[in-house]
């Protein structure tokens, strides 16, 4: 044992024992927001238990929606095949085999009626995982809010409409990046306007964990996309004060406990000052929250029933870590889509987590933690000298043209 190195995956080395008392005195909801986003976080409600789902046909995602729904998710999260994803139809030559393999096939408006038949758009929240079609996907949206009676600037949920990561972590781009950036301001400005309960963009840094990335990456190039995306906006002549609102985040959470939950906290805090110091002054512009999923690639196909103790760690890292909402994987996810089984017992991770453990009775239980305070400092250091790199090439756009990330 005297030889193993004791470090996190992104090669910080952890002390034998952390004694110095951190000098943390600010408050969860004060600025910079390291110890969460909100005052009471969890007391005051929990997070949005939100399953990602999409099976081949609308029709058979329709069924697992109204399953979840019934079992007791708050929030609908939809999967989309990648014929869908990267502009084909279904009948185009190169969708073939491609049709509902990952997801759910979404060819035209009657699709849209046909996956939330029964739902009203009205009452759920719904996150959809598309970026190069997101403007499309979120168009047959609002046409079915509409045509369902219901106010459109009530409406809420989020679409993912992240073209940045794609380029380096998950290629299901489509045009340029700067053509794409532009699209992606364009939804900005007209969600602010006609559909402002709307999250516009979810910056991720899921896809770039699952291609291999640390977790100190992640946290840099994710934030470093970010600000990329507030830089573009700002071009266009948007006020930071009010898109910045409606943005939100989506991050991994791997097996190294302590490590996921620093990396939530020192990202919290990096973002405000971040946006503070492009000239965001209200709060609400200046918080991050994000999203969590468990980590797809740390599943194993061997002895898939451990795969439930992989997630129940990561999901309790993501809540100690104080995320918004959470997507607990399937235990069989190595091997297929998730059975309806598989699918009930993530669900009720969370629950567990949320209703039977005590973590949600005191707000950022972890916080003046000798080892988690350090630790969150110096994920916050090592990122930032990702950043700084970024930002002397010119930004990530540069740097995705540069073949850097």
């Amino acid at each position: 044992m005297a030889d193993k190195k004791f470090t996190t995956t992104s090669g910080i080395k952890f002390d034998e024992v952390y004694t110095q008392p951190s000098a943390m005195s600010e408050l969860p909801g004060q600025f910079p927001y390291t110890r969460g986003i909100q005052k009471d976080m969890y007391r005051g409600r929990p997070w949005t238990m939100r399953q990602y789902a999409g099976f081949s046909t609308a029709e058979e995602s329709n069924k697992r929606y109204h399953y979840l729904l019934s079992q007791g998710t708050m929030g609908l999260s939809v999967a989309f095949d990648l014929p869908t994803q990267i502009g084909y139809d279904s009948d185009h030559d190169l969708a073939e085999g491609e049709v509902g393999k990952v997801g759910v096939a979404i060819d035209s408006l009657k699709d849209i009626e046909t996956l939330f038949d029964g739902i009203q758009l009205k009452d759920i929240t719904t996150s959809m995982t598309i970026n190069a079609t997101a403007s499309i996907l979120l168009c047959m949206y609002i046409a079915l809010a509409k045509k369902q009676g219901a106010d459109i600037k009530q409406i809420s949920g989020t679409i993912q409409n992240d073209i940045l990561k794609e380029y380096a972590a998950r290629g299901t781009y489509i045009y340029p990046p700067e053509p794409s950036m532009r699209l992606i301001t364009d939804i900005f400005e007209y969600c602010s306007k006609e559909v402002p309960k709307w999250n516009t963009i979810s910056i991720s840094g899921y896809h770039i964990r699952e291609a291999g990335s640390t977790a100190v990456q992640e946290l840099a190039f994710t934030l470093a996309n970010g600000k990329t995306y507030l830089k573009a906006a700002l071009e266009k002549g948007l006020d930071i004060n009010v898109f910045a609102k409606r943005l939100s985040f989506f991050f991994n959470c791997h097996n190294n406990f302590f490590e996921e939950i620093a990396k939530f906290r020192a990202a919290r805090r990096m973002w405000a000052n971040i946006t503070k110091e492009l000239g965001a002054t209200d709060p609400g512009a200046q918080k991050l929250r994000f999203h969590t999923q468990t980590g797809g690639s740390t599943l194993t196909a061997q002895q898939p029933m451990n795969n439930i103790v992989r997630v129940s760690n990561q999901a309790l890292a993501a809540v100690l870590g104080g995320t918004q909402s959470l997507h607990t994987n399937g235990y069989d996810e190595a091997l297929s889509l998730p059975t309806e089984a598989a699918a009930k017992i993530a669900l009720r991770t969370q629950q567990i987590i949320a209703f039977e453990s005590g973590v949600t009775d005191t707000v950022d239980p972890l916080a003046g933690s000798y080892f988690v305070e350090a630790l969150t400092n110096e994920l916050e250091a090592a990122a930032y000298i990702y950043i700084e790199k970024i930002d002397a090439m010119g930004g990530s756009v540069k740097a995705i043209e540069q073949d850097y990330l």
